[in-house]
């Protein structure tokens, strides 16, 4: 299982989207404050469907809160400042994967601290970043990959036809 952090999200649809995500790969959403919507907002649950109920998610006052209540937690920090390629990591079962605000990632304050794992997704040149929703598929997609997809089912099944074997 991997946790996705989410550090004062701005987009209720995002949210959503990433706690849908989380939900289909057995993840933990864990959300700093402040938010930039409530936690009960239509957008965050319609983003999120049917999935959000099923959602394991943490709510925490600020990112001190969030260190002590995960003291040992191994945290990889998404931003477009890292030196090192999130697919040039190993990620174990349990770590926490933080992806930053929308408008303006993860405080420089925080990532100056933890250089030796801020991860990044390489890009165009002079490209600001990708939607956060596309950013935590992709790293959390990459994690699960390199740990062989951990518990989640994979074999497809039609729905109402077979696959010729």
């Amino acid at each position: 299982m991997f946790n996705i952090v989410l550090y004062e999200p701005e987009i209720p649809y995002n949210t959503g989207n990433i706690g849908r995500t989380c939900v289909a790969t057995g993840s933990v959403l864990h959300l700093i404050e402040p938010l930039g919507f409530h936690i009960s907002d239509k957008a965050v649950k319609r983003a999120g469907l049917d999935y959000w109920p099923r959602l394991e998610k943490h709510v925490y006052v600020n990112f001190q809160d969030f260190l002590e209540k995960n003291k040992d937690a191994k945290i990889y920090y998404a931003t477009t400042k890292a030196h090192q390629v999130y697919s040039d990591v190993h990620f174990h079962d349990g770590d926490f994967i933080m992806f930053g605000p929308e408008s303006r990632g993860i405080p420089e304050e925080i990532l100056v601290d933890h250089e030796d794992t801020c991860i990044r997704i390489p890009m165009a040149e002079n490209e600001r970043s990708l939607n956060l929703c596309n950013s935590v598929a992709i790293v959390l997609y990459e994690a699960l990959r390199q740990n062989d997809f951990l518990s989640l089912e994979k074999n497809g099944e039609l729905h109402t036809l077979s696959w010729k074997k």
